[in-house]
């Protein structure tokens, strides 16, 4: 039977600790994405198309049908899901696993600042100190001994953080529809453009068992997962918990292909993670508590 109606099942006590059960399993089937990329031996492109196709199956297999409606924000997160999955494969094979999964992870900050263009929401001091802290450590990600091809790779890692944002953005526009479908047409859009890539040179046996793991695990069931899991959250559950994916990330890369990020990366990883934590943190907190927090310091 189909999980598309099981993702609608009504919220309940009983549904919390299954919930952020699933969006721990959901990080950590991401965090397998730098890893299993860095492994396989073809085409950037051709490994994003594959992994889509793939995923795309498994989409339809659990979730059934698919509505298509065409509208402007279905269209717009299919675009912008195919721009950061293609871009984030792109941004860990030319630089490493980290500067990719940590540049991408500076999505919420411009989902900050287009928020009050594109969704007319009020833009907080908060998020302007956010965004000075983010900056600010994605510029020390440029002080370590780059390669052109690393940073090349930034860059990609970077847009990809962009494409992110637009594709969080897009999806909150269907907040009561069904926004799994945009993600569905995003990994036909990528298969598209990927899979001609192909030709450049064939996958091995090995590489075929990655990429199925890519595309069933990685990409396929955890957005499944992540589908039903964020509606049974709060919003600083589903800040926070997926914070594991680029902190575990590096690690697996580190653990199985033996790549080391540089020092300023880290340190620049680390402020990025710290930055949009704490004011995940501040923003669902209520105003009384925070108030008591300043209180607090100012007596200090």
């Amino acid at each position: 039977m189909a999980l598309n109606s099981y993702i609608n099942f009504s919220k309940s006590k009983n549904q919390r600790p299954r919930a952020i059960l699933l969006l721990i399993i959901t990080a950590i089937l991401w965090s397998l994405g730098g890893m299993l990329i860095k492994s396989v031996n073809i085409h950037p492109l051709a490994i994003a198309g594959v992994r889509s196709i793939i995923a795309s199956g498994v989409f339809l297999v659990l979730l059934g049908k698919p509505k298509i409606n065409g509208s402007t924000a279905q269209i717009g997160a299919a675009i912008s899901y195919a721009g950061t999955v293609i871009l984030f494969v792109l941004a860990t094979k030319a630089t490493t696993a980290a500067n990719a999964i940590f540049l991408q992870y500076t999505a919420p900050i411009y989902v900050a600042l287009l928020s009050s263009w594109l969704l007319k929401e009020k833009i907080r001091v908060l998020d302007w100190v956010t965004v000075f802290l983010v900056f600010g450590g994605m510029a020390l990600f440029f002080l370590d001994n780059l390669s052109p091809t690393g940073i090349l790779g930034n860059i990609f890692g970077l847009a990809s953080g962009i494409c992110f944002a637009f594709e969080a953005i897009f999806l909150r526009m269907q907040k009561d529809g069904s926004p799994w479908e945009s993600v569905f047409l995003g990994n036909l859009l990528t298969a598209v453009i990927g899979l001609p890539f192909l030709t450049q040179a064939w996958p091995n046996t090995f590489d075929w068992v990655e990429l199925l793991i890519l595309g069933v695990v990685q990409l396929g069931i955890s957005y499944v997962l992540y589908s039903i899991a964020i509606k049974h959250t709060t919003a600083i559950e589903a800040i926070l918990i997926p914070v594991i994916e680029p902190i575990l990330n590096p690690v697996w890369v580190l653990l199985f292909v033996g790549e080391k990020p540089g020092f300023w990366a880290i340190v620049g990883g680390i402020t990025v993670l710290a930055a949009i934590t704490i004011r995940g943190v501040l923003v669902e907190m209520p105003i009384s508590s925070r108030k008591k927090i300043i209180s607090q310091n100012e007596k200090c």
